[in-house]
């Protein structure tokens, strides 16, 4: 279990852009839960995944994963269980490796170094396998350096090296919005086998409303730093695109046309 507990975050303090965005913000987030987290833009979708991934901490308040409270714990230390997908495709693996040495890394993440060699050749038929799944090529291009890869074969990649050791956590950050339909459907459907396959504990953040109510057990609608809706379960599974619509023009309607204009 996952929970943010009585969290408070301010930027900009004593500026003239001074924002309190999160104000006693709380989430408990179950083990195996699959969250869509959709929101208005500024809505604190993506400082919710940076706190959680430790790229800073909060001003008060705690987070907490499987009871421990990690919340002043570096960004490196939480890495090492946590998996990430970021919205840019190269920002996901080394562009002047090669899938193989980027695979490998992430692989033996957990693992301690001597003097053996970091790329080790019996793991090969293991990444081939895992690359063939995507249906992609990247199994043809197994040694080939992944900055030569398209932005969808080098997405697919960031999504098999964030999962490759099981994480307690994956975080999604929009990780199909730069890819073309087609891609963006294939690396959807594939981020649901591995994560349901796995049981990862997963928060994707998404402006594509057909797959915040396709995609996962669960669905938590933010607005200006507060969860303003939290569904899931048979409630979830009965969501659609026009019913999601409406709940946030109900919830938010000072800002409801220019928001609801950034949803997919």
């Amino acid at each position: 279990m996952i929970e943010v507990k009585n969290v408070f975050q301010t930027f900009n303090k004593n500026t003239l852009y001074h924002l309190e965005l999160f104000k006693n913000l709380s989430l408990i987030i179950n083990d195996g839960d699959f969250i869509s987290l959709i929101g208005s833009n500024g809505a604190g979708k993506s400082t919710l995944l940076n706190m959680l991934a430790g790229s800073f901490a909060p001003d008060s308040g705690d987070i907490l994963i499987d009871d421990k409270i990690v919340t002043r714990q570096k960004e490196y230390k939480r890495a090492k269980y946590i998996g990430r997908v970021f919205q840019d495709p190269k920002m996901g693996n080394c562009p002047d490796m090669s899938i193989r040495e980027n695979l490998s890394i992430a692989y033996n993440k957990l693992k301690s170094f001597n003097l053996t060699r970091g790329v080790e050749r019996k793991n090969e038929r293991f990444f081939l396998e895992q690359l063939e799944t995507f249906k992609m090529g990247l199994e043809e291009f197994i040694n080939v350096q992944a900055g030569s890869l398209s932005g969808g074969q080098r997405q697919a990649l960031s999504l098999l090296m964030a999962t490759i050791i099981e994480p307690k956590l994956l975080l999604l950050d929009e990780h199909t919005a730069a890819l073309d339909p087609v891609t963006s459907k294939n690396v959807m459907e594939k981020t649901k086998e591995i994560v349901e396959s796995k049981s990862i504990t997963t928060l994707m953040v998404t402006h594509n409303l057909n797959y915040a109510t396709e995609y996962g057990n669960r669905l938590i609608l933010m607005h200006k730093g507060e969860i303003i809706f939290d569904v899931s379960g048979q409630e979830k599974a009965e969501l659609t695109k026009r019913k999601l619509l409406d709940i946030f023009t109900n919830s938010a309607p000072d800002d409801a046309l220019s928001d609801v204009m950034a949803f997919g």
